[in-house]
């Protein structure tokens, strides 16, 4: 194995130029904005970051994209990254500005650089600056932005953001890298002559993140002699040793190299479900795949099952997942993965449909709708050992106890089927509860409280985009812990103009407004209770033990699993 090195630029160049590409067995580009933003700080600061690792080849092997737009190159890799796709691809994004796909949504990452940093050390933060598109908002019109802005203050970076962008001390990254001047920096700072001590100390900070291009990595360098396979062995090993890949990354890299150009088959599909709504990780596929072809989710089995059998397994797999997605879209309503506490249950579903030969009786068909909602609800493959659990349901499946065994095996999994007032208390917009209770909600007929449209996910038009809004606005509620003030009993669904028009008003004001109109219905729908002395913010926890014993009452009706006295 050889050693090199290259800085930043000559990297990301090659890469450009496509001198320097991806094999198929590489998974794609996963990273957050967020960790794009640590990695940027990291580099400011001289600290390591990590070994490249390279093979050099001439074999005609399959490669696969980076996440923007290359030259073609050759016809032939001369080098294909097996590591440091993630880093040099985010690079690269920040260095030229090129729109890639983060987390499946192509745009730029863009980050914002303070130019009045602390010295010493950041602080390490857990601020959540991407948002899911697929899920509900939350509504922060409601709340103070004081905290975070201290908190952004003692960062060196952060994800843009159109307010942070109209402060002078931030500038965008991107413009900084595609422009040799200060200039234009230092005026918007208000900074008009060299006397000014602003001026060395922005124009040094900006000097240092310029120099960033010249970062040199390390390179390990496998020699062309080896083969595919070998290649592969390697990949895997590495990155098992370090654990910087999920199973089903490590996976993809197997099933790759026993079949090649695969990956394009799988992405295909990957699509197909996307069209439908039902955007997928193509890990998800994969982890279908194995169970259609040994009955069980380990991925650890991959490297023993023979070609024929992964090819026949990926159309039985299709199939099941086609089901699956029907299902719950026709039969439980669950129209987004967003909806669903764990991707596992697709696959539980489809593996019974399979088993089933795609033919349901209607009692069937019922049992299951109800073990699929009532597991969604209770997390059952969102807690603990998740693999172990669906395991037992596929061997089940497999041996025909039907879906009354996997009621069976969930009862004793969480105990009573039904929901109490206890299991919602102190839960937020992050448990299954909360995306159980929207489409309880939604099948109520559930309704903004201004325009009256149904709650749905898929709105046309920002005004009408869904957002979780807090009932008790959170800056009313200064004196109660963070907890308590996101408690899934102070949630409701609305839309984004109803959530501002709303704000931060008083509870006790626009609540007893709309309990006492035409609106009153509107609420119940939502279990709010209509008690207006429950509206006053004294009266908060008493609010959320009335609406939590309203939710739950909700809950098991839609479910059907309402106790009997």
């Amino acid at each position: 194995m050889g050693k090199a090195e290259k800085n930043v630029e000559e990297l990301v160049s090659a890469i450009e130029r496509g001198d320097l590409r991806l094999p198929e067995m590489q998974r794609q580009y996963v990273w957050r904005s967020t960790r794009v933003r640590d990695l940027l700080d990291s580099l400011y600061r001289g600290y390591p970051s990590g070994a490249i690792l390279l093979w050099e080849t001439t074999e005609d092997v399959p490669t696969r994209d980076f996440a923007f737009n290359t030259e073609e190159g050759a016809t032939r890799s001369v080098q294909l990254l097996l590591d440091g796709q993630q880093r040099l691809t985010s690079l690269a994004a920040i260095l030229r500005g090129h729109g890639v796909t983060v987390r499946g949504r192509r745009r730029p990452i863009e980050l914002l650089f303070n130019l009045e940093h602390p010295d010493g050390l950041p602080r390490v933060t857990e601020i959540d600056e991407d948002s899911d598109e697929d899920e509900p908002d939350d509504d922060e019109v409601d709340s103070t932005n004081d905290e975070l802005r201290r908190r952004f203050d003692s960062m060196t970076f952060v994800v843009s953001s159109r307010a942070l962008e109209a402060d002078p001390k931030w500038v965008k990254v991107t413009e900084v890298f595609t422009t040799s001047s200060d200039a234009g920096f230092l005026r918007r700072a208000g900074v008009r002559d060299f006397d000014d001590p602003r001026y060395n100390k922005y124009t040094e900070r900006l000097a240092r993140l310029r120099g960033i291009r010249g970062y040199t990595y390390r390179m390990d360098v496998l020699e062309s002699g080896l083969s595919y396979e070998e290649v592969t062995e390697i990949f895997v090993r590495v990155n098992s040793l370090g654990a910087k890949l999920r199973s089903s990354d490590l996976a993809l890299a197997q099933i790759t190299a026993k079949w090649r150009n695969s990956l394009g088959v799988f992405q295909e599909y990957q699509q197909q479900c996307a069209d439908q709504g039902f955007g997928l990780e193509i890990g998800v596929h994969l982890k279908t795949l194995i169970v259609l072809a040994t009955g069980q989710s380990r991925f650890r089995t991959v490297g023993n099952i023979p070609l024929e059998r992964l090819q026949t397994a990926w159309e039985d797999a299709k199939r099941a997942m086609n089901f699956a997605i029907d299902f719950v879209k026709s039969n439980c309503g669950i129209d987004s993965p967003a909806l669903l506490a764990s991707p596992f249950l697709l696959i539980a579903v489809g593996y019974y449909g399979h088993h089933a030969e795609y033919r349901l009786s209607p009692d069937d068909a019922a049992m299951l709708r109800q073990w699929t909602l009532v597991a969604n609800a209770k997390g059952r493959y969102s807690r603990g050992s998740t693999e172990t659990y669906l395991d037992q349901d596929l061997k089940g499946i497999a041996e025909h106890n039907g879906a009354k065994g996997l009621m069976d095996r969930l009862r004793l999994q969480v105990g009573r089927l039904d929901v109490t007032i206890e299991d919602l208390t102190g839960r937020n917009q992050k448990s299954a509860y909360f995306k159980t209770m929207f489409l309880a909600f939604r099948q109520a007929g559930a309704r903004d409280w201004s325009s009256s449209l149904g709650i749905d996910l898929n709105r046309a038009g920002a005004q009408h985009k869904l957002q979780f809004h807090h009932v008790f606005p959170k800056a009313r509620l200064h004196h109660h812990p963070r907890a308590e003030v996101d408690d899934i009993a102070n949630l409701a669904f609305i839309n984004a103009d109803t959530n501002q028009e709303i704000s931060a008003s008083p509870p006790g004001r626009y609540l007893r407004r709309l309990a006492e109109g035409e609106r009153g219905n509107d609420l119940a729908l939502q279990s709010i209770p209509l008690d207006p002395e429950l509206y006053e913010i004294e009266r908060y926890n008493d609010f959320l033990s009335a609406r939590r014993e309203l939710l739950a009452q909700r809950l098991n009706e839609f479910l059907g699993t309402a106790p009997t006295t």
